[in-house]
């Protein structure tokens, strides 16, 4: 399931340069997941990274885009 960044972002940036498929970006206004490149790091690392930063816990499952 892809993640997406929920509306307690608060645009700190922590997030971004973690991601190892460059699929978080900078929206209007606050970070947006592209959820047709979101791995969740599967094969990169055992956790997703924008999750492990985030101090307040903005990435989650995003159910409208389970895997493929």
């Amino acid at each position: 399931m892809a993640l997406k960044i929920n509306d307690e972002c608060t645009a700190c940036g922590l997030c971004e340069p973690e991601c190892p498929v460059q699929a978080i970006s900078e929206g209007d206004p606050i970070y947006v997941i592209d959820s047709s490149k979101c791995i969740e790091c599967e094969g990169h690392f055992d956790e997703p990274q924008c999750v492990a930063v985030c101090p307040v816990g903005a990435p989650v499952p995003d159910p409208d885009h389970p895997k493929k």
